[in-house]
């Protein structure tokens, strides 16, 4: 059990050091200097037809502060965070339930459940760690499309 399974359901509200911020509909927190984490970004923005998320980047101060709450080092290649209920999800976990959430080709990741567990991560943080080697680097909020831009927060 990592510290993001040792919190309760919103546990982050009563956190000083974490900002006040809408937590209604599920948010994702990922590196938006990460070209894949970008593209990924998009494409929750285009086939997110209930229009229900919100994408933080990790850089920001809600970002950064959410992330320490759940013991993540904002810094780290594996910080991507899902929020959703007030409860966290972090790994290819988070990406499954994101993409299961918004439903279509998102449902295909679902084929990654067959893997055990400590093999998710496993996979998960071998990609993390090569993101930008393998994929780049940009700046999501950097003249995000209209769709992006009304998910971003900060």
């Amino acid at each position: 059990m990592n510290a993001v399974d040792d919190k309760l359901p919103y546990s982050y509200r009563t956190d000083p050091d974490v900002p006040l911020f809408e937590d209604s509909s599920p948010i994702v927190f990922m590196d938006g200097e990460c070209a894949l984490c970008s593209r990924g970004a998009r494409l929750i923005a285009r086939f997110d037809k209930a229009g229900e998320f919100r994408i933080c980047p990790v850089q920001s101060p809600t970002g950064k502060a959410v992330l320490r709450h759940f013991g993540l080092n904002p810094s780290e290649p594996d910080s991507w965070l899902y929020l959703v209920d007030g409860r966290p999800f972090t790994s290819l976990d988070a990406i499954m339930r994101v993409g299961n959430r918004i439903g279509g080709a998102g449902r295909l990741l679902q084929v990654f459940r067959f893997l055990p567990r400590g093999a998710q991560d496993w996979l998960y943080g071998k990609l993390a760690r090569s993101r930008y080697r393998l994929f780049g680097k940009t700046d999501m909020c950097a003249l995000p499309d209209p769709e992006l831009r009304a998910r971003l927060m900060h």
